[in-house]
């Protein structure tokens, strides 16, 4: 059995460094400083299949508290997902099917086990439990929690001022989540700022079951690309965790200059000192780029390692620096001569629909043979020699005739 370590500076590093907030802080620092392995839940509902740099914010932290040899449990959330999480929603989210949710949740734990030793997690699937609950028990939960309290929720509050549908089971969500903490008997709660209204109910719970309230830490919600929005597949402003080393370096050089501190603080596993000295490079007149490569380097690395990083920092420099077309582009056969350029865009997947393909084509982000396409019909010709089209500044295949 792995032995807890005490480190003062690591634990107060873990108590500051991307944190948002500690509930409540000096009860934790004590536990953390006793000795005893705590309980580090973080619950997830599978309602996607992709996890990217805001995601990985949350378990970074959680990395942190494995590294000191603490207990991480892992809560997929599968019967949760069957509501979904109304947190920040103006109407009601869609239910996942049985199907959906076995898809996501295979994904998410083979995502995770890039940052986490899964290993060494406990997966807890709080179906477990939820799913057994009779009408008694679950009218003995309810009875627990005030109508008022799950009422003031602030996105419950804007749907019932505005007489927007708010169906009993979305009113039942933070209190089933709440009831995960209770079943196990957690220490320490993990979320984002945007979950802290479901991580309270959890302590609540836990102190009218007679239990010890566990302590939470909220981490900060990580912004896009594009310095504005929250990180989201469904904003398209995302960096997946399973990105190939040379997009993830190509998207991270895409980030505003001023996201570059606060990724290289969330982000990355840079010292602060070191932080501390880019900050002030940056405010020295540095040029963000040659600090935004160090950014892009220092990710993907954690994520596809130091060889992958050197490689991808320099197809970056070859293609988007230098202009320059990589080394090995991927070949695609076509077996046919004439193909309208939309249906060649879906065809090779540099667009995912036809209407993807007209969006990129009008916003001038697609190349054929290093010319950008500006006429939805055109009519692309395969040779044996083969044709280089290019999507934005990182997409090229060739279409060879076969």
């Amino acid at each position: 059995m792995r032995k807890v370590i005490i480190d003062k500076n690591r634990i107060d590093e873990v108590l500051t460094r991307g944190v948002e907030e500690v509930l409540v802080r000096e009860s934790l620092r004590k536990k953390l400083l006793s000795g005893k392995k705590l309980k580090i839940k973080f619950g997830i509902d599978p309602t996607g299949s992709v996890l990217h740099l805001g995601h990985a914010v949350v378990l970074r932290k959680l990395k942190e508290f494995q590294d000191l040899g603490h207990q991480v449990i892992f809560l997929i959330g599968d019967f949760t997902a069957r509501i979904g999480d109304p947190t920040g929603r103006s109407s009601e989210r869609k239910p996942l099917t049985d199907k959906e949710i076995k898809k996501n949740m295979k994904t998410y734990t083979k995502q995770a086990g890039m940052i986490l030793n899964m290993r060494k997690i406990k997966v807890k699937y709080n179906s477990k439990w939820l799913a057994k609950l009779n009408f008694k028990e679950i009218i003995e939960l309810t009875s627990k929690v005030t109508y008022a309290q799950v009422a003031h929720r602030s996105d419950f509050k804007k749907r019932i001022k505005n007489d927007i549908d708010l169906s009993l089971q979305e009113f039942m969500y933070p209190v089933m989540q709440g009831y995960d903490s209770v079943e196990l008997k957690s220490d320490v709660e993990i979320g984002g700022t945007d979950q802290k209204f479901n991580l309270l109910m959890g302590r609540q719970l836990q102190k009218r079951y007679n239990q010890p309230e566990q302590d939470i830490i909220t981490c900060p919600i990580l912004e896009g690309v594009h310095g504005k929005d929250k990180m989201s597949k469904s904003l398209d402003n995302y960096i997946a965790l399973t990105e190939s080393s040379e997009d993830m370096y190509g998207k991270i050089m895409s980030i505003v200059d001023e996201m570059i501190i606060r990724y290289f603080e969330l982000c990355t596993f840079l010292p602060l000192d070191k932080i501390d000295e880019i900050k002030k490079q940056l405010k020295e007149g540095k040029n963000p780029r040659n600090l935004k490569m160090e950014l892009a380097r220092e990710i993907v690395k954690i994520y596809h390692g130091e060889k992958k990083a050197k490689e991808a920092e320099e197809n970056f420099r070859k293609t988007i620096q230098k202009k320059e077309i990589p080394d090995e582009i991927t070949n695609y056969e076509l077996r046919i001569t004439n193909i309208n350029i939309v249906d060649l865009l879906v065809e090779i997947k540099l667009a995912s629909s036809k209407s993807e393909a007209r969006r990129l084509i009008e916003q001038g982000g697609v190349k054929v043979g290093g010319e950008i396409v500006k006429d939805v019909n055109l009519e692309v010709k395969a040779t044996k020699e083969g044709v280089i089209i290019q999507k934005g500044k990182r997409g090229f295949i060739k279409v060879v005739l076969a």
